[in-house]
């Protein structure tokens, strides 16, 4: 007998299972956000009052995930929680190669492919830029700043081309060697409290021009 091989849960699907059956269906005139994302999102819940304050954005970021992992877990932590607006904050450890090897096109497929589902369900996408970054903590043989800068262009342009808001918090928060800001951050890569406060009225602006077009 053949000894049974663990399943392996590589999109964390079962990060947020509990949490998602306990919404309930949102009403018609409840604004739902939902945040998807990596660590940069997932820890804002912890470093800010952002989501305490806005009861209607739901936070899904799963700090360490990269592109491929978040499009197959958008269904269940999105399309089913039946969100007016998505936000997208995704690419950086693609780029640090948490998953392997990415290169920009495989990345941007991976969100285009993400946008194209929400919008399938009328759900209406907000893309960000990746934040700065010229150093990762955990590869740091890895050269980011570059990378980054390379896919927030195709990220903009995209937006542009299809008309879709597009949160720049890149320009606003990057220093002069192409990193994130000293003030902004301890580890040069994750925002602290500071950092949040520039991005958190940053997405909101956007988020209530999104609403006002709805």
């Amino acid at each position: 007998m053949k000894e049974s091989i663990p399943m392996q849960d590589w999109p964390y699907l079962l990060k947020y299972q509990k949490e998602n059956a306990t919404l309930s269906i949102p009403k018609s005139d409840e604004n739902r956000v939902v945040f998807l994302g990596d660590s940069i999102t997932e820890f804002w819940s912890y470093k800010h009052s952002f989501f305490n304050e806005n009861r209607a954005y739901i936070n899904r970021g799963i700090s360490g995930q990269t592109t491929p992992q978040m499009l197959l877990r958008f269904r269940a932590d999105v399309v089913e929680l039946k969100p007016k607006i998505v936000v997208i904050l995704a690419g950086g450890n693609d780029i640090a190669g948490n998953t392997g090897v990415s290169d920009t096109k495989m990345i941007t497929n991976n969100i285009f492919s993400m946008v194209e589902l929400a919008q399938v369900h009328h759900i209406k996408v907000i893309l960000c830029s990746v934040l700065p970054a010229n150093f990762f903590y955990w590869k740091p043989k890895e050269k980011p700043a570059e990378r980054i800068i390379e896919l927030n262009v195709l990220l903009k342009k995209y937006a542009i081309l299809n008309k879709i808001p597009f949160v720049d918090y890149y320009s606003k928060m990057v220093d002069e060697q192409k990193g994130l800001k000293s003030e902004l951050s301890e580890d040069r890569v994750h925002p602290n409290t500071a950092g949040y406060e520039i991005m958190s009225p940053l997405i909101e602006k956007v988020i209530q021009l999104t609403i006002n077009n709805l």
